[in-house]
């Protein structure tokens, strides 16, 4: 057994009674490293982002999902969060009734088993999270993205992932719809995790992501399936050719 990674063995998923989304995909993203993962619209990047979290709504038909060497695919949602994985959705929901600071202290908690985290120690962690964020400790008062602003949801979403300190973190789109100034904050949040215990995947179309969070290798999805993987320089090839040359290239 592989430990210290995240593997995706010829994963093959569809929709309940639909046809199949991932085709086999395989890619491990070991700790210590960032990973961009590129494509097209409808090659299945978000999807692969939702059955690694364990989205119900989905099927999976084949293959394996390792976390440090243990199958996740009898796990539930939450059970994959305790065993150390995060995704940050590429749409966050509004959750009112509940303050920002009580999710991520109920959240943190569950992430702990049961080892409750003391409060000064709690807060510490947040305080730390909201400076990385440029953000200001007001935010903590309001009711989880209720009324927040698209740039919003997204920082929120980084925020959470800086105080539950997840081993893996799986973040779809988190760029998408986020002005310059934004992008800037939420690459800097994803920058202050990276550490020897944290690796992450970074779902998006675009380079203009990579130039601040400079991945150590970037995997191209199309349809269904890692079609191909190569350094960073490989997201600024994407950038100027686009998508279509990869069905020549690699017969797909």
């Amino acid at each position: 057994m592989q430990k210290n990674q995240l593997e995706i063995i010829n994963l093959k998923a569809r929709v309940e009674g639909g046809e199949e989304i991932l085709k086999g995909v395989n890619l491990v993203l070991p700790k210590a490293e960032v990973h961009a993962l590129m494509g097209p619209n409808g090659s299945g990047k978000s999807t692969l982002a939702k059955v690694i979290a364990g989205d119900p709504s989905y099927e999976i038909t084949a293959g394996d999902i390792l976390v440090d060497g243990q199958s996740i695919l009898e796990l539930e949602a939450d059970e994959r969060a305790r065993a150390g994985l995060y995704l940050a959705f590429q749409y966050p929901v509004e959750v009112p009734g509940v303050s920002m600071a009580n999710f991520l202290r109920l959240a943190l908690n569950a992430r702990r088993d049961g080892d409750e985290i003391e409060v000064m120690e709690f807060y510490k962690k947040l305080q730390d999270a909201i400076k990385n964020l440029n953000w200001d400790e007001s935010i903590l008062e309001r009711n989880l993205h209720e009324g927040f602003s698209g740039g919003e949801k997204k920082r929120s979403e980084i925020l959470q992932m800086l105080v539950l300190e997840p081993k893996y973190a799986i973040l779809d789109e988190t760029d998408s719809g986020l002005d310059v100034d934004a992008l800037k904050i939420v690459s800097h949040g994803v920058n202050a995790a990276r550490g020897p215990e944290f690796g992450a995947l970074v779902i998006t179309h675009y380079q203009r992501l990579l130039n601040h969070i400079v991945p150590d290798r970037v995997h191209v999805m199309y349809n269904g399936q890692i079609v191909k993987s190569g350094p960073k320089e490989l997201a600024m090839e994407l950038d100027k050719k686009g998508y279509d040359w990869l069905s020549q290239e690699v017969g797909v």
